[in-house]
């Protein structure tokens, strides 16, 4: 089983993105993917369930992207129905979750942290994020992979520059598979 936590720095940054991204990248682990969200979205139970592939929404997206499985979970007031979300998905599900809140309840295989623009207000969950960050992703002219060797001596967590969020580059694809690698 496999969790991925992808969370940004705010509204618009490219977190869903980042989420269809690498469930297209790495279609072996037929993901679960799950958007947490402080709101309601209509929807009378918790956890919802989206069936149809699309555009129309970030679920939608996931289907379209290749997910196995794409639910919106609402955890109004920071609560995460996390018993009832582990029911819904079973055992052993490799999961990717867009949402900076999970990391209060979760130690994931991974955290991306989507950079938006540096200069701008970040949400104060973004702070976990950048806590418990294993990679740092933004959206840049082309892509690229900021690693020198300094920091790749003194531990320091990479940076990907990707030109499409949505299209993961060969090194950041190398730089999962190599995390990624479960027993």
């Amino acid at each position: 089983m496999a969790i991925i936590v992808v969370g940004g720095s705010g509204r618009g940054v490219g977190k869903t993105a980042l989420v269809c991204g690498l469930i297209t990248a790495l279609p072996e682990f037929r993901w679960t993917a799950v958007k947490i969200t402080g709101h309601e979205h209509g929807n009378p139970k918790p956890i919802w369930e989206e069936r149809i592939a699309g555009q129309g929404s970030d679920t939608a997206r996931y289907l379209a992207a290749g997910a196995r499985q794409a639910l919106l979970v609402s955890a109004l007031e920071g609560n995460i129905p996390l018993n009832q979300f582990w029911q819904a998905v079973g055992p052993g599900a490799n999961v990717i979750f867009e949402s900076n809140r999970i990391l209060h309840h979760l130690q994931p295989d991974l955290c991306l942290a989507v950079e938006g623009n540096p200069k701008a207000v970040h949400k104060p969950s973004f702070r976990l994020v950048l806590h418990q960050k294993d990679a740092t992703v933004a959206l840049a002219e082309r892509d690229g992979v900021l690693v020198d060797s300094d920091q790749a001596l003194s531990g320091s967590k990479p940076l990907f520059h990707l030109a499409a969020l949505e299209r993961i580059s060969p090194e950041m694809l190398e730089w999962l598979w190599k995390h990624l690698q479960l027993p």
